[in-house]
């Protein structure tokens, strides 16, 4: 999206009867044999041309319904600047031109998109075209052509006040207020200068109010009222925006929080974000977007709103830019900085991520998945259509894809407009617009066909079923155009002929349909709105009769579902005006007819409610609050912040009063926290050594008696990412008086002047005095160097000696160490230590009561990007199994064995400062992960070499760098990002099990392990998310906590919400468990930049 604007402010300046194989899914048809012989053409020209019109290359819609009543599906076909046109459908994939004389080709500026819809109801479908354009000459006006019933239409768009639209991509027919007639969504696309907006917030300024030129305005969108066949515009007192910032390229309508209201989705392009309506049922609605995501895509574009997962619950895909190829991904494609994502958060633009994403619907929330599943990189992608297109029971992905003109490619933004801008200053004159249009590289692209592999991940099909032409396309439609039970598909495309695809699904025995035919009432006659759902077993296959979808687009009124092999055991239409009918024996490949006027019962909601596991405690905690502080400006190439890991926690009993308290560490300009628990009820205790310290970082710490007196006292490990004065990175102890109050220690802990992750206690040597272990994160500001770490030694007075070097000393040299336990893992009666970190492989070193030696495990074949470990045994053997939190897999880049990630680090041009590279596997080699402008501005020596972006794209770093500067890296690598089990089987070899995946869907930075349902086997509660990563790599906040339910035979399973209780939003840092003496099972989580939470098991 940013190259897009830079494009267009420095242009400123400038005035057999198929082609496919039928043994595919789908056949792609010959128009000779069709008829359909459809190409939107759009030519630049003096007047309008990709300089004048950003959306120039937007392309037009498809529309797909039954115009003549026939029992036959027709199709239009919308043209920018050449005549629509309408085909009927004559049978055997046979349509006849009935554009002229059906009287569609009237008046119009630039078309865009189309819906298909019985807006008098008569019983016959209607055609409404939408206009957009800047061309000064032209009409901007939209069409409504009312159809005869004799296979003509007349327009009347301005009788029905539907001319006079604005600037218009698409619209969207439904009843929110549920009068039984429909209304309309208008959704426009400001023409003001992106740029002259300078990401300005004017969200509630109308467009009639800005004081811009008249033909600027028109962008905002609109919701129309149905009032006896007018139309009227009641957007602002129901709540819809209406700025010149909204730049609509997609709406969808559905009910998203299951109380039968149409809801609306709207997808927004630039800066402004997209929209989440939620109807309140009285007509007006509520604008709610940051309560159900968490992030969004950044260019949306178009947008489909079905149920992905067959749980009942309708889920949203939206389309936007990025490519998945890594050439063309570095040859086409820039990101914004993180300044630019945190200004524009500060502007109340939400958390934008260049993206495709799939918002999967838990009933109060989405969980955004699309790099999980494997659909977020699609290129310049516009028709997002999630339908069954194999008749498996799941809805698979169909995504429209690509430009006609790669505005975005680095080249020619590179060189070839810098020349051109030299030249216009050499010579006075501007180059010719058709000369410049013609030098821009043109590169048709694949569509996307993502089958959906019923575990929330879709693997892209569209070569095996024979939908991968390149090509430039923009709006589809599907529907069943020859009536055999499958969902056909027609395609527009930009400058090239349309596609229209046979579905070969019949052919497949295995997999059946069944069709359903709604009829309604009054002035809905096509039952618009009405939800059917066929139940079998646990899964729900539903559909939502709502036509406009994608990308200026309407599909059929026909609604065709897929079953495969299930046996359905009902079917259940729920009804606009809320009665419902169910049909109990479903016979499959057949059509059932249905009629509003046969449902007599009201729908009755189903009731839910059950007693979760788990209930929220409040209390006053004091709210984390990390300090101003970048670490990008100082570290160009990481990717992400390490300066926002805190805050510290301990858990103990530092009064003897039988509760375990609790300290909550600070972050730098805020001290550390010490509760007293009371029972469930904790209240602050003052602290003033606690205070005098503020300045510190808290980022681990631990309760432990460190003098033998009985009572527990604080060690605090500083860190933080700021290369400052090695006294910011002291370890501290603080010693309690007996009743909880602490004051420094004058004895100083060893320190070793870096980012501490933890602060471990143990009794190593066996001499009855407690030992400490300060584990490192990193060296401050030189991410990739392996910190030192320290084995304190007590003499039994408080007094520590670092006996690293003498008594553990590979322990040094094991990475990036995030977490640490002591647990006795060979069962020798002696605790060992547990290590896990950044770009490492979890590590055991055995206690041997003299020293610690590297424990041989096949855990050493799993570096990855651990964040925490604990020890516990989980299966009742005897032994202690391992709980491993690691990155997730939903994250734009994945390491796996056969493809494994790597980091690279060193002083690459010898400038005095530490770079770091990380790689992916391609094909074998090790290619940057970073784009050339990035790694440019960190390593300069790379402009010398004069790469091309072409060039620099298909080099490795061993290509980009001397062999002798590859040799001197140090290099780590990662091959698994899953969390897991380790089940301890003794002798070093443990059972891995990977997590439901569900918790792959985020970071587990935290686990605690409890017994949560009383059933004598332990549960663990898992907590993650990191959020502080560089635009281009998203972040990872799918998690709102996890409950996994163990059972006999050692497996866990996950416990969703609401049955769990468990809902935090936020980075969850650490988790402990905190006793109580009236036995009272109580859990904490700490949060980045935010509260602490509290919950109890519910009794």
């Amino acid at each position: 999206m940013l190259y897009r604007l830079l494009f267009i402010v420095l242009l400123s300046v400038l005035t057999s009867c198929s082609k496919g194989n039928s043994d595919t899914l789908f056949t792609l048809m010959e128009a000779s044999h069709t008829g359909i012989d459809f190409k939107n053409e759009v030519k630049n020209g003096e007047n309008m041309n990709i300089f004048k019109y950003r959306n120039f290359y937007n392309g037009g819609g498809a529309a797909i319904g039954d115009i003549n009543n026939d029992g036959l599906a027709d199709v239009f076909l919308i043209s920018n600047q050449g005549a629509n046109k309408l085909y009927l459908n004559k049978g055997d994939f046979k349509f006849e031109d009935i554009s002229l004389k059906s009287g569609i080709q009237g008046k119009k500026a630039w078309s865009t998109g189309v819906v298909m819809v019985d807006i008098n109801g008569d019983g016959f479908l209607d055609i409404y075209v939408l206009d957009a354009g800047n061309n000064i000459d032209a009409i901007r006006k939209s069409q409504l052509y009312i159809n005869n019933g004799n296979n003509t239409f007349t327009e009347k768009a301005a009788e029905y006040n539907l001319a006079d639209t604005g600037i218009t991509t698409h619209a969207a027919f439904f009843d929110y207020d549920k009068d039984g007639d429909l209304d309309c969504y208008i959704l426009n696309n400001s023409f003001i200068p992106v740029s002259s907006l300078n990401y300005s917030n004017k969200r509630e300024l109308r467009d009639k109010d800005w004081k811009v030129a008249d033909i600027l305005k028109g962008g905002g969108d609109k919701l129309l009222r149905n009032d006896d066949g007018k139309f009227v515009d009641v957007s602002e007192a129901s709540g819809i925006y209406g700025s010149l910032i909204g730049f609509g390229l997609g709406v969808t309508v559905g009910d998203v929080n299951g109380d039968l209201y149409p809801d609306i989705y709207v997808s927004n392009d630039f800066y402004e974000r997209d929209y989440l309506y939620i109807n309140n049922q009285n007509g007006t609605f509520s604008e709610q977007i940051q309560t159900w995501a968490t992030h969004i895509s950044q260019a949306s574009m178009g947008a489909d709103l079905a149920d992905i997962n067959n749980d009942g619950k309708a889920d949203i895909f939206t389309t936007d830019m990025l490519p998945e190829g890594d050439e063309r991904l570095k040859t086409t494609t820039s990101f914004e900085n993180y300044d630019l994502l945190t200004r524009k958060l500060n502007m109340d633009f939400f958390n934008q991520y260049m993206s495709n994403a799939l918002h999967i619907n838990n009933g109060t929330h989405f969980t955004e998945i699309a790099n999980f599943a494997g659909v977020s990189k699609t290129d310049w992608s516009w028709g997002a259509l999630i339908f069954d297109m194999d008749n498996d029971g799941y809805k698979d992905i169909y995504v429209c894809n690509g430009i006609y003109h790669d505005l975005t490619n680095q080249d020619f933004m590179d060189f070839f407009a810098n020349e051109l801008m030299q030249k216009m200053v050499v010579t006075g004159q501007k180059e010719d617009i058709e000369t410049i249009i013609a030098k821009m590289p043109s590169t048709p692209i694949p569509n996307y066909a993502f089958k959906n592999n019923t575990n929330l991940t879709f693997t892209n099909s569209a070569t095996n079923w024979g939908l991968d032409t390149p090509s430039f396309s923009n709006g589809a439609a599907y529907g069943d155009l020859d009536n055999d039970g499958d969902l056909d598909l027609v395609v527009n495309n930009v400058n090239m002929e349309s596609f229209v695809f046979r579905n070969n699904s019949e052919k497949n025995k295995t997999n059946h349909f069944v069709k359903v035919n709604l009829k309604g009432d009054l002035k809905n006659k096509f039952a618009v709105g009405s939800v059917v759902e066929l139940f079998s077993g646990k899964e729900v296959i539903r559909q939502e009769l709502i036509p406009s979808r994608g990308f200026q687009s309407s599909i059929d009124y026909a609604m065709t579902f897929g079953v495969g092999n299930k046996k359905i055991d009902s079917l259940q239409v729920i009804w606009p005006n809320g009665k419902t009918q169910t049909i109990k024996k479903v016979a499959l490949n057949t059509t059932i007819n249905l009629s509003i006027a046969n449902a007599t019962s009201d729908y009755v909601f189903k009731s839910a409610a059950t007693k979760p596991l788990l209930k929220e405690v409040s209390s006053n905690w004091v709210a984390h609050k990390e300090n101003d502080f970048i670490d990008f400006d100082y570290e160009g190439l990481i990717s992400k912040m390490l300066s926002q890991e805190g805050p510290a926690l301990a858990v103990g009993d530092i009064n003897g009063d039988g509760n375990e308290d609790v300290f909550v560490g600070g972050a730098k300009g805020q001290s550390g926290k010490i509760y007293s628990n009371k029972g469930t009820n904790f209240s602050t205790t003052k602290q003033a050594a606690l205070d005098a310290d503020a300045n510190f970082e808290d980022t681990a710490a631990s309760f432990v008696d460190i003098d033998g007196d009985g009572d527990l006292d604080l060690v605090v490990g500083s860190g933080g990412n700021e290369r400052t004065s090695p006294e910011n990175f002291k370890n501290r102890l603080y010693l309690n008086n007996g009743k909880g109050i602490f004051t420094k220690s004058n004895t100083t802990i060893p320190s070793a002047s870096t980012n501490v992750s933890v602060v471990a206690a143990y009794d190593f040597d066996q001499d009855g005095d407690e030992d400490i272990f300060v584990g490192s994160r990193s060296v401050p500001g030189v991410y990739g160097i392996d910190p030192k770490h320290l084995l304190l030694e007590n003499d039994g007075k408080g007094n520590f000696t670092n006996v690293i070097d003498k008594k553990a000393f590979k322990l040094n040299a094991t990475g990036m160490i995030t977490d640490a336990v002591w647990e006795d893992v060979d069962n020798d009666g002696k605790k060992d230590l547990i290590i896990v970190g950044d770009w490492m492989a979890p590590q055991v070193f055995k206690n041997t009561g003299r020293r610690l030696a590297i424990f041989k495990s096949n855990l050493s074949d799993y570096s990855g990007f651990w964040n925490s470990v604990q020890c516990v045994d989980l299966n009742k053997d005897g032994k202690k199994d391992l709980i491993l939190g690691n990155k997730g897999t939903n994250t734009s880049y994945k390491a796996t064995t056969n493809n494994p990630m790597r980091l690279f680090t060193n002083d690459f041009d010898s400038n005095g400062t530490i770079e770091q590279i990380t790689t992916r596997t391609i094909d074998g080699k090790d290619f940057p992960i970073n784009l050339k402008q990035e790694l440019a501005k960190q390593i300069p020596s790379i402009k010398k070499k004069n790469l091309s972006y072409g060039d620099y794209a298909k080099k490795t770093i061993q290509e980009i760098f001397a062999p002798e500067v590859i040799t001197n890296s140090l290099q780590k690598n990662a091959v698994i990002q899953e969390s897991i089990i380790a089940i301890n089987k003794g002798n070093g070899k443990f059972e891995i099990q990977i997590l439901p995946q569900e918790v792959q869907l985020s970071t587990v930075n935290a686990s605690s392990v409890l017994d949560v349902n009383k059933d004598g086997y332990l549960d663990i509660i898992l907590g993650g998310n990191q959020y502080e990563f560089k635009p281009q790599f998203g972040r990872l906040d799918a998690s709102h906590g996890s409950v996994l339910i163990g059972a006999k035979n050692g497996k866990f399973s996950l416990l969703n919400y609401p049955k769990s209780g468990l809902f935090i939003t936020g980075e969850v840092q650490k988790m402990k468990p905190i006793k109580t003496k009236n036995k009272a099972t109580l859990f904490i989580a700490v949060l980045n930049n935010a509260s602490p939470k509290l919950y109890t098991i519910n009794e």
